[in-house]
């Protein structure tokens, strides 16, 4: 049985094993599993019911990575999008006024648009217009994305309000256990000792525990608290109301934050085929919408690919088998929510800084000489930690990328796709600046 498995997973081929992709799983959920106690408290704000919100975060982060291991076999675990939650919440809730259950409807029609694209190929036609010099961008622009979330997280980069950002006080316990746990992943990853990261967030974690820097309240939640939520979504509502903009945002904000991510992974584990393409992508691209659908009809915001799966792709991950133990984890924690707060940041900050740094080995791919391509490529890479958004990073990329095209006369007519992505990423930006 294992045999076959293994077989299938193509373990010989990727150069995996057993130990390396449940240790990479393990280190992926342990990244990511803030997100359990994270998207209740903000859909909490939006009426959602908070220990039925939990249950089906924990949920719909499970079916996503489990479905995406096996039918795609990639290392990418999902779960519902930050970002979008707070779009959910704060815009379309509180501010529009829209129940959340007509907003779940919402999120259900821009998951059906998207398995509509994906059986198209519309979406595979997207992602293959992008130039690769710009998938080298976005990989490197995430790495700076999730090193600058880590540094947050542990302390080390704080708000100033003179200079917008400054270094944060290191004689915080928080901080110098961070910054300890650092050390020791990378001395382990130096050493190239397997599952270095999930080790120092374990001996990081046990440090915090020990000198009473982790602060932990229980929380209720369990598989019976779904009937909440569960089916509650209001798709005819969401028609009536014409709320066609907002499940164009659930779609665009997800399309290319997902394409990022997806670029991201894959190329960090050396996945991607000669010709820069994705293999099996229509299979990655299914697994993401139809999880999208479910979440919705458990009744959370939609659900996308996570960045934090690089640090099990890090950990060694190559296989379907790493995304499959990550949903796992995520199944168990339905019913143990509560317990997924044991681990404080200060032991995945540094996990997260450690990926960062890792990611940006793409960065040598781009042809910084030629200001055709360094230009485009820039403004990605720098503005998706700027912005806080991958989206947002990658839409000035193709902006930039398109328009000095267009004015120097190096443009191609079967680049068509591109220059239309780029009006609609400008369309976009328009909006939101009027919004």
């Amino acid at each position: 049985m294992l045999k076959h498995l293994e077989r299938y997973f193509e373990f010989a081929h990727l150069g995996t094993n057993w130990r390396t992709e449940i240790l990479a799983g393990v280190t992926t959920f342990l990244t990511m599993a803030y997100i359990v106690l994270v998207n209740p408290a903000i859909l909490a704000a939006a009426g959602v019911p908070l220990p039925a919100v939990t249950a089906a975060t924990c949920l719909s982060a499970a079916f996503g990575s489990i479905l995406m291991g096996i039918i795609a076999r990639y290392p990418i675990a999902l779960a519902p999008g930050m970002g979008l939650n707070a779009y959910f919440t704060y815009t379309v809730c509180l501010k529009m006024h829209v129940p959340w259950q007509t907003a779940l409807g919402a999120v259900f029609l821009s998951g059906m648009i998207f398995l509509a694209l994906t059986a198209a190929g519309i979406r595979q036609m997207i992602l293959r217009s992008i130039p690769h010099e710009l998938y080298a961008a976005v990989a490197s622009g995430i790495g700076l994305f999730i090193a600058f979330i880590g540094f947050r997280n542990a302390g080390l980069v704080v708000v100033d309000p003179a200079t917008m950002v400054g270094l944060g006080n290191i004689r915080n316990p928080t901080t110098a256990l961070a910054l300890f746990g650092l050390i020791l992943m990378v001395a382990l990853e130096i050493k190239k000792v397997r599952g270095s990261i999930l080790i120092g967030v374990v001996v990081t974690t046990g440090i915090a525990w020990a000198l009473g820097l982790v602060h932990w309240t229980p929380m209720g939640g369990g598989f019976a608290a779904l009937t909440q939520t569960a089916f509650k979504l209001d798709i005819r509502g969401a028609i009536n109301k014409g709320l066609l903009e907002i499940i164009f945002v659930f779609f665009f904000v997800d399309l290319f934050d997902n394409l990022g991510t997806l670029v991201a992974v894959t190329k960090r584990a050396g996945l991607l085929a000669s010709d820069h393409s994705i293999p099996r992508l229509n299979r990655i691209l299914l697994a993401d919408a139809t999880a999208t659908v479910f979440g919705s009809l458990t009744g959370t915001s939609t659900v996308t690919s996570y960045v934090e799966s690089t640090a099990g792709v890090a950990a060694g991950g190559r296989s379907g088998v790493t995304a499959i133990v990550t949903g796992l984890l995520f199944l168990a924690a339905v019913g143990a929510a509560p317990f997924v707060g044991v681990v404080p940041q200060a032991a995945t900050a540094p996990a997260l800084i450690l990926v960062g740094s890792l990611m940006l080995a793409t960065i040598t791919e781009i042809r910084w000489h030629e200001p055709l391509v360094a230009v485009p490529a820039f403004l990605t890479l720098v503005l998706i930690p700027l912005t806080y958004s991958i989206a947002n990073g990658l839409g000035f990329g193709i902006i930039a990328w398109a328009v000095l095209h267009l004015v120097t006369g190096n443009y191609r007519k079967q680049d068509w796709l591109l220059y239309i992505l780029a009006v609609l990423f400008l369309l976009r930006f328009v909006y939101l600046g009027a919004s």
